[in-house]
């Protein structure tokens, strides 16, 4: 959070309200998201991976209830002294937790109790946010609200797993197919950018995790990237081509996992009559062609990329190409939840965000000068930094006041369940 300017007083009570303001929003999109869930729907864990509906309703409240109203509210009562088992998530220095595979066990508390547990925490921080909490306390409020947007994207990408294994392929929305919008049938266009000395990273105005920075110089060579996402129809070309059969364009592990797993097609892809389609969450829909492909891993975008004799762009090709760009496109605030196809090219970037999280081949490892934040909150990132990869941009369930050019998101390489996807790149 910038720093207040002293020479207007007002400015950090404005500051405290608009918080305040972000908090109750970010509050009640969740419980909207919850709402076509039943208790049943919110319980089902389909994989380790993936986590109950409720419980990223419970988690994200725990988080206000064991990082702010605990610490700092004098006398402050816990909804239940055993939520801080159930619903921690991977802090260590917090305490025990329940095991992560094992989250689709807690049949109790059930949905209900959760929603009144996260009014227990809302009424808690409301009594807090009128006793004009402290700043350092205001950044751990607006760290837990980014927090929990980032749950919201996972509460989705989770049901929609969930109900793909379902075979009646419910809809968490209603299953009207979304008419089919045709972009031009043009190639990809490449757009150029000289190499040199570029900064990247955070520059400290406004939020951001701690991963984002410090913002620091890197050197990029001269590189051209695709002015649009790969498309669904342009994946069905690598398939025909023998793309899921042919070593030469795999990684290792990654040749060893698509065989262990059987993996022939994008995640949720099945044939119908000899049409493709796909499992969204708004039901069991055609394969839009013209739409990005997604649901692939980096294991499968890198292949792509091989094939199609290009290369991912690496984070930082992608930063520098965007750092310019408006924050806008297909992203969870335009209700469509799956990707659309490009819009008429420009001669510019397109699809920057919003639709699908673009692999780059860069590992998500410290920037220069990276330190974790103080006590528990430095579990937050840091820890991850092995064995993960960089997905930049957002994608068609993610909060539109969430994402930036900098934010770094990341999964291992043969994640599949969120929307996930790429855009091309070559050395110039």
């Amino acid at each position: 959070m910038p720093s207040p300017n002293p020479s207007s007083p007002a400015q950090p009570n404005d500051a405290r309200s608009a918080l305040e303001r972000r908090y109750v929003a970010v509050r009640a999109a969740s419980a909207l998201l919850a709402l076509p869930l039943s208790d049943a729907d919110a319980t089902v864990q389909s994989m380790p991976d993936a986590s109950p509906a409720k419980w990223h309703l419970a988690h994200t409240s725990w988080f206000f209830e064991a990082m702010v109203l605990t610490p700092m509210v004098s006398g402050y009562k816990v909804f239940d002294d055993g939520f801080n088992f159930l619903f921690n998530s991977y802090y260590e220095s917090v305490g025990a937790r329940q095991p992560r595979p094992l989250r689709g066990l807690l049949t109790r508390p059930t949905l209900g109790e959760i929603l009144r547990y996260r009014e227990h925490v809302d009424s808690a921080m409301a009594q807090l946010f009128k006793r004009e909490p402290a700043e350092d306390v205001l950044k751990i409020i607006e760290l837990g609200c980014h927090h929990e947007q980032q749950h919201q994207e996972l509460l989705l990408t989770d049901i929609l797993h969930l109900f793909a294994q379902n075979p009646l392929r419910p809809a968490y929305k209603d299953s009207v197919p979304l008419p089919v919008e045709f972009a031009q049938k043009a190639k990809q266009v490449y757009k150029s950018f000289t190499g040199g000395l570029y900064d990247i990273g955070h520059g400290g105005c406004g939020f951001a995790f701690d991963s984002e920075g410090p913002r620091h110089s890197v050197q990029v060579d001269s590189y051209r990237l695709a002015d649009r996402l790969v498309t669904n129809g342009e994946w069905v070309e690598f398939m025909s081509d023998g793309g899921y059969r042919n070593p030469l364009l795999w990684l290792s592990d990654g040749w060893a996992k698509a065989r262990d797993e059987g993996w022939t097609a994008p995640l949720y892809w099945e044939a119908r009559d000899d049409e493709f389609w796909t499992m969204t969450l708004r039901g069991a829909q055609p394969v839009d062609f013209d739409a990005p492909v997604t649901h692939v891993s980096y294991f499968e975008a890198d292949a792509f990329a091989t094939w199609a004799r290009r290369r991912l762009p690496t984070e930082a090709e992608w930063e520098v190409a965007a750092q310019t760009l408006p924050v806008a496109g297909n992203l969870l605030n335009s209700g469509r939840l799956r990707p659309k196809p490009a819009p008429a090219a420009t001669g510019e970037l397109r699809q920057m965000f919003g639709d699908v999280w673009e692999w780059t081949r860069s590992a998500f490892m410290p920037y220069p000068r990276f330190r974790p934040m103080e006590g528990a909150l430095g579990e937050y990132n840091g820890k991850f930094m092995s064995g993960q990869f960089v997905l930049r941009g957002g994608s068609c369930v993610t909060p539109h006041d969430h994402v930036r050019a900098t934010y770094r998101n990341f999964f291992a390489p043969h994640a599949r369940w969120q929307f996930s996807g790429l855009r091309l790149a070559e050395d110039a």
